[in-house]
This record gives C-alpha cells, sequence and structure tokens, in this order.
C-alpha cells in the first residue's frame, strides 16, 4: 500500500510560490484577506462568543495559505476578555510556503501593526518543510497552532480531535476540485464536537448537498465583497454518522496525576502536564532523577530517514521536530541543559547505502535545514579526520546530557511538582475515580485520578499487562581520555557512535546485548565498541589494546524495547475486559478496545529517547485534556500499548 504522505512530499513547492493558480484569490490580498477572515470565519462561527468561558477550544480550518485566519483568530482570542484558556487551532496544508516566502508575504500586504507583529512571529516559528503534523506554541502554550503539511484529502480522515468550529476555506468546486471529495465530509463529520460550527464562503449545490449528508445543517446569508453569499451553520445530525465519538477530556475531580519514574520519559510527562495546570506527584525509586538509562553522560538525538519512509521515520520525525521546539521553549525560560553545537553526521555502511539513502533524501524533497547528503570529502571536513564513507548531515542534530535536560523540565514544572525519592513502587489499585500506589510493604503512599506509568523495565509489570512483549538490552559505553584519539569536529553516527565531550573525552558505544543482566564494566566491551567505531572511523583502530581497556571508564546501562522497536505510549486498554469480550473484538480496531480510566504508559523508548519522549508526553497530555493529537492517529496506534493486545485479539490467543 502506497504510504499516503509520499505524494504529498513530492507535491512540495520549492520555493513555495504564493500567486501560484491556489492563491490566486482575494483571500491572500492585503486587506481584502483580514477583512474576509473576520467576516466569513469569525463572524460565521460566532466568535468570540462561542468560546467564551471555556478552557479548551479547537478550530480546524482546510487550508492555511498564509494564515490570515489564523491571524486574525489569535488576535481576537488576545483582545477578549473572557477567552478561552487554551485555544488549539489545526489547518492542513499541501503547498506550504518557505520561511522566506512567507516574511516576504506579510511584509508586502499587511499594514495592520497588530497583525503585521503576529504575522512576524508566527514567520518566525515557520517549521520545516516536511511532511506530517508540526505542533507550534505561542502566549506561554495557550494558542497552539497544529500544522499538518499533506493534502486535505489525506490529512483530515488521519486527524484525531474534536472541533468546535470548522473553517472551511478553499471550497470552491470550480476552482479547487480536489477539496470536494466525500472523504473530506466525512471527516469533518467524525471531528465535530456537539454543536460545531461551520463557515464557508462558498455557497455551491455540491457543498451543500455534502454538508447535508453529513449531519450539517446550513443556511446562506450576504457574503463579503464580490462573494454574493456564504454558508454557515453547525453540526446537528438526525441520524448516525460515525462510528467513533471524537476525543473528550478526561472527567476527573481534581487536576492531579502521578507520574512513576523520573528518567526523560517521565521528566516529559511532568514538564506537559504542568504547562497545562496539572499538579504532578513524582514517585522515583532512585535518590535522584535520570539514574537509569537517562543518566548517561550523553546521547544523540536526529532523525530517521529511510527509503519507503517507514512509520519509525514518521513517528521519529514527527519527535525530532517537537522536540527541538520543547527545548527551545524551555531554554528561554532560562535554564539550559548541557548539550553541544548543532550538526551530527551518519555515516553509510557502504556505497549502495551511500547512493540509496541520497536517492531517497531528494525524491522526498527534505530541504537542507532537515538532512543532506555529504561527500567523502565534506564529511571529512566536518567530523575533522578520515572517514570510511560518506553519509548525510543532520544540521539541528546533535548530542545533549540528558541528566540536564530532566533537571530543566523539572525545574520548568515550578511549584506544581511534588517529588518523592527512594519509592519503590509495587502496585496500583484503582478505587472509585481514583488510583492508589503502594509500595512494597503494602502501605498506600499516593492517590490521584490519573497514573502515568514511565518507569520502562517495570512499567509492564505495574499495570499489569500481559500483551507487552518487552525486554532488557544492555548496553555499555565507552570513555576515551583526552589524547586517545584526535578531537572529532561533530557526533559521528552509523555502526556504533562517537561524541566529543568536554575536556577533549569522547564518548562511544553502546553494546546491544539481549536481557543481560551484568552491571559490571567489561574489556570486551570497550573493545566492541571501538571495532564498531573504528569501521567509520580509521583513527580509532587499534587506540588501545585488552589491557588497557580494562582501565576505561565507562557506563552500563539498561534499554527497555518492544519486539517491533516502538515505544509504547497513551491510555493502556483493559485487558481484562477485553479478554472477556474476545469474540466481538476480534476484528476490533484501536477505538474498539476497553480503555483503563486515568492509566497511561510512557516507556520502551530504547536508544531514541530523546527524539519520542516530549512528543509522547504531549500525546499523552492531549488525551488527557481531550486536545487535538500532536500527530496522526495511524501514527498513534503504531506506540499505542495496546497494539500487542489487538493483534493477540485478530489472532484469536487472547481467552
Amino acid at each position: 500500500m502506497t504510504d499516503p504522505l509520499i505524494p504529498a512530499v513530492l507535491a512540495f513547492r520549492g520555493n513555495g510560490t504564493p500567486f501560484s493558480p491556489r492563491y490566486n484569490d482575494i483571500y491572500h490580498s492585503a486587506v481584502g484577506g483580514l477583512e474576509q477572515a473576520e467576516y466569513v470565519f469569525l463572524r460565521g462561527n460566532r466568535l468570540p462568543e462561542r468560546w467564551r468561558d471555556r478552557r479548551i477550544f479547537t478550530v480546524l480550518e482546510t487550508g492555511f495559505g498564509m494564515g490570515i485566519n489564523f491571524l486574525m483568530t489569535w488576535a481576537a482570542w488576545r483582545a477578549d476578555p473572557a477567552r478561552c484558556e487554551r485555544l488549539h487551532f489545526v489547518s492542513t496544508e499541501r503547498h506550504p510556503f518557505t520561511q522566506t516566502d512567507l516574511r516576504s508575504v506579510y511584509a508586502k500586504t499587511i499594514s495592520d501593526p497588530e497583525i503585521a507583529a503576529l504575522a512576524q512571529t508566527l514567520a518566525a516559528e515557520w517549521p520545516m518543510l516536511v511532511p506530517g503534523s508540526h505542533r507550534l506554541e505561542f502566549e506561554g502554550g495557550r494558542i497552539t497552532l497544529t500544522l499538518v503539511f499533506a493534502d486535505a484529502a489525506d490529512s483530515l480522515p488521519a486527524l484525531r480531535l474534536r472541533a468546535d468550529a470548522f473553517y472551511l476555506d478553499g471550497f470552491a468546486p470550480a476552482r479547487n476540485p480536489e477539496m470536494w471529495t466525500p472523504a473530506i465530509f466525512k471527516a469533518l463529520a467524525r471531528l465535530a464536537g456537539e454543536g460545531a460550527t461551520f463557515a464557508t464562503y462558498s455557497s455551491a449545490g455540491d457543498i451543500k448537498r455534502a454538508l447535508t449528508q453529513n449531519g450539517f445543517v446550513y443556511q446562506k446569508v450576504d457574503g463579503f465583497g464580490w462573494k454574493r453569499a456564504m454558508l454557515v451553520g453547525h453540526f446537528a445530525p438526525r441520524w448516525r454518522v460515525r462510528r467513533y465519538e471524537p476525543p473528550a477530556p478526561l472527567e476527573v475531580d481534581e487536576r492531579h496525576v502521578i507520574v512513576i519514574g523520573t528518567g526523560l520519559a517521565g521528566c516529559a510527562a511532568i514538564e506537559r502536564l504542568t504547562a497545562r495546570g496539572w499538579r504532578v506527584t513524582s514517585l522515583e525509586r532512585h535518590a535522584s532523577v535520570a539514574q537509569d538509562a537517562s543518566g548517561n553522560p550523553a546521547g544523540v538525538f536526529h532523525p530517521m530517514i529511510s527509503r519507503d519512509d517507514s512509520v519509525a521515520s514518521r513517528v521519529t520525525r514527527a519527535g525530532f521536530l517537537y522536540t527541538l521546539r520543547r527545548w527551545a521553549a524551555l531554554e528561554r525560560l532560562g535554564d539550559r541543559p548541557l548539550r553541544g553545537a548543532p550538526g551530527l553526521l551518519q555515516i553509510a555502511a557502504d556505497d549502495d547505502e551511500a547512493r540509496s539513502m541520497s536517492e531517497a533524501i531528494a525524491a522526498f524533497g527534505y530541504p537542507a535545514e532537515y538532512v543532506t547528503p555529504v561527500s567523502l570529502a565534506e564529511a571529512q571536513r566536518l567530523a575533522g579526520m578520515p572517514l570510511a564513507q560518506s553519509g548525510w548531515l543532520f544540521p539541528q542534530g546533535g548530542w545533549i546530557d540528558p541528566a540536564s535536560l530532566c533537571a530543566v523540565q523539572c525545574a520548568a514544572a515550578g511549584g506544581l511538582l511534588e517529588r518523592r525519592f527512594g519509592v519503590d513502587v509495587a502496585r496500583l489499585e484503582r478505587s472509585g475515580n481514583q488510583w492508589s500506589v503502594f509500595d512494597a510493604t503494602g502501605q498506600a503512599i499516593a492517590r490521584a485520578p490519573v497514573v502515568i506509568v514511565a518507569s520502562a523495565h517495570d512499567a509492564a509489570r505495574l499495570a499489569g499487562l500481559q500483551h507487552a512483549p518487552t525486554r532488557s538490552i544492555r548496553g555499555q559505553l565507552t570513555l576515551l581520555p583526552s589524547g586517545t584519539v584526535p578531537r572529532l569536529g561533530m557526533p559521528v553516527i552509523g555502526e556504533g557512535y562517537a561524541i566529543p565531550l568536554a575536556d577533549g573525552v569522547t564518548l562511544t558505544g553502546a553494546t546491544y546485548e539481549l536481557d543481560d543482566p551484568d552491571t559490571a564494566l567489561r574489556p570486551d566491551g570497550h573493545l566492541e565498541n571501538l571495532a564498531r567505531v573504528a569501521q567509520m572511523l580509521p583513527a580509532f583502530e587499534g587506540v588501545i589494546d585488552r589491557g588497557q581497556a580494562a582501565e576505561l571508564a565507562g557506563r552500563v546501562a539498561f534499554r527497555c524495547v518492544t519486539s517491533d522497536r516502538m515505544p509504547m505510549i497513551g491510555n493502556f486498554a483493559d485487558e481484562s475486559a477485553s479478554a472477556r469480550d474476545a469474540q466481538r473484538l476480534r476484528g476490533a480496531w484501536p477505538l474498539d478496545l476497553p480503555r483503563v480510566d486515568g492509566l497511561y504508559g510512557a516507556f520502551a523508548y530504547g536508544s531514541r529517547g530523546l527524539v519520542w519522549a516530549a512528543l509522547g508526553a504531549e500525546l499523552i497530555a492531549s488525551q488527557i485534556e481531550g486536545e487535538p493529537w500532536p500527530l496522526e492517529r495511524e501514527l498513534a496506534e503504531d506506540i499505542d500499548p495496546a497494539r500487542f493486545l489487538l493483534r493477540a485479539l485478530r489472532q484469536g490467543t487472547v481467552s
């Protein structure tokens, strides 16, 4: 089956020409666009009055263009003293502008000083032009813009959200026939909240019939400018039009969550929940944060490139881009984790891989700021030493100290975080609408309506999962003292990795030993690390012998992985209820499964915790709050902790 996002990638315009036929509309003129946005979309959806005194309000738009509708909505929100607490604006766009073009268009067309200031803020945060979902936050996180760079017909069915208002832009059958498809209107009906409103400047008969067939009630009203009429209305189906209800916030008596584990997964969850005003009780068995795999001296972060843009590549891309934004936001608060300068090299295994990956990068049209192929000579210049092969450069990749990141995330939580160390959690128990957490002595140590289990190897046991095939991978790192090998210009990865740390120290690793519990450093492990790195970096060949290896410093940590090497992120399924209803659920989809109220998991991150943790925390926070999910529904299903239960149900092995 063809990946629906690949055509969208290949359709990207390299320079985002704003005045192509697709954009040749009054909507993209200076004053007309601003006035139309206010008249058609804000007034047509009865905004701002409909969002007043709401905690969360979500707008879904079907074509972002240059973002005038978003900017006018943002301005209206800022001007309203009774505004909603958090405004989500979700929009699709198949042909996004480049950042340079967007800035130029704004400078030439927007004269209103308030809108111009907001436009420049948006342009400064404009994402890289790669496919998928991009989540941007403004006003301290109270305005969230989720941009989906893909065709609306492909992307709308993949969204998971509850829309309160629809901006149906681009709905002109004569001009944009690709926007008028049954899938578009069915997707709108699946996403509509109760009483959700819509507005569109089109009044074509085909549009009216499609809206009516999918449960929307419309009325024709005076149009704007040269458009004589427009449609407004709301979602009021007279019959069932959808199989699944859109997401809703978890009903709780108090906004209090327990997070078990303070590695990368747990600390990211702490930061994302406290940013939304939740009080967090953190439980950690060690004496401080980041003591297991998250306590390594450094870790690398980078996207993953594959020839077929696999699920792993798409999830990692979304996680990488979101992570960069979250780290930048944390740094703006004043605390900075310890990290290296931007830039990371991945070295090809051989000529065939170098050629095929260069072809894939070109075919998908990835911008140079995301990834770029580099020749052997250029790679050697960047690395500062001879290399065995060419490769590709991730300009925004690099290395970071995970423990310092965890500390910054906990500091950002401020007074909403209660930290408790030396707590060994033994079991969880649900009573009414509260979870109780018990220690090994049977003592109840904490209670809250929500629990997030982020304790890696213990997570499946604590959650009582029978269908969670996790394994432990022993990883030994090697620290080479200054002067042992030449100084690298940037981290290099491939068969292994080598990271230039402070004071001339070089970190290499890591071994990959399945279900090996030994915590002691092994000389053979150091030699193995250096042998793998030497395949990329010949200067590492033979720098130490076996006797010297016994004297090297290093660290042993244990990574938790699943059988499919994807993480476990999200609301746990109720395995007992599923087993009782196994026959009916044999053909189930993820949304069919019964879920455990208030119990979520964030674990099995393997060696990709740095790029998955922030996105995973945002996904869980969005599920709890009933907010739009930060990535496509099918990708969330590929990291859903219930996916192994679902497979067992389909195979008929659950009784």
